[in-house]
């Protein structure tokens, strides 16, 4: 829990993204929020105009009619279809080309905990589905798999993004040399200087000048 809890602090700490999405995963983003938004639009005009708006079977375990009309239809005394309208319509705005690009940290965990959330849902409503209603819409099972594939493409992105898992680069040297020792030769290098001549000293430890030669 210690780690999982360091890693979202890293995550939503304020700043820059580590490193841009790639294009195509920003495509692809965008045309699943359009086919989700779609498919949420006519759910929800199915909903109001009554179940044989929806081009659906009325039998068997495929039985949009069955699903859209059940009491689980609706949370809280919200039809589902209005609150998948609301939540692909918040999509539609952090799953945009611009969105993707922004250099705030805050619009991309904002879109991974909306995947995670909008799965969790479908995954309620699937449940609902197959244990309560024992039918099968097939417009909401098309939105199931849109948030599905949306998911997986977040989680593999957005993470990375952020830099989490990835070890915090190291400072550069910058070319610096090495410092001087306490003779006053580079460290590392030979005790009496660079030039590596020896120097002689008299017996109080004093530099002694070499004799000038005679010409």
């Amino acid at each position: 829990m210690s780690g999982a809890g360091s890693l979202l602090r890293r995550a939503v700490r304020p700043g820059e993204v580590a490193s841009p999405a790639q294009s195509w995963r920003i495509a692809l983003s965008t045309a699943l929020t359009v086919v989700g938004l779609g498919l949420a639009i006519y759910l929800t005009i199915g909903h109001y105009e009554g179940p044989k708006f929806l081009d659906c079977t009325d039998s068997g375990l495929i039985n949009c009619y069955l699903v859209t009309t059940s009491a689980q239809s609706y949370v809280f005394g919200i039809p589902v279809a209005v609150l998948g309208l609301a939540y692909y319509t918040v999509m539609a705005v952090v799953n945009s080309p611009w969105a993707w690009r922004a250099r705030d940290r805050r619009v991309h965990v904002a879109r991974l905990v909306l995947a995670v959330a909008g799965m969790c849902f479908v995954l309620y409503l699937i449940s609902a589905e197959l244990l309560i209603i024992k039918a099968i819409c097939i417009y909401c099972t098309g939105v199931h798999i849109v948030t599905f594939a949306q998911l997986i493409l977040v989680v593999a992105t957005v993470p990375t993004m952020l830099g989490v898992g990835q070890a915090p680069a190291r400072p550069p040297s910058g070319g610096r040399r090495p410092p001087l020792a306490a003779d006053g030769g580079r460290a590392g290098g030979h005790p009496n200087g660079a030039n590596g001549r020896t120097a002689r000293t008299n017996g109080s430890g004093g530099r002694v000048r070499a004799p000038a030669k005679r010409r």
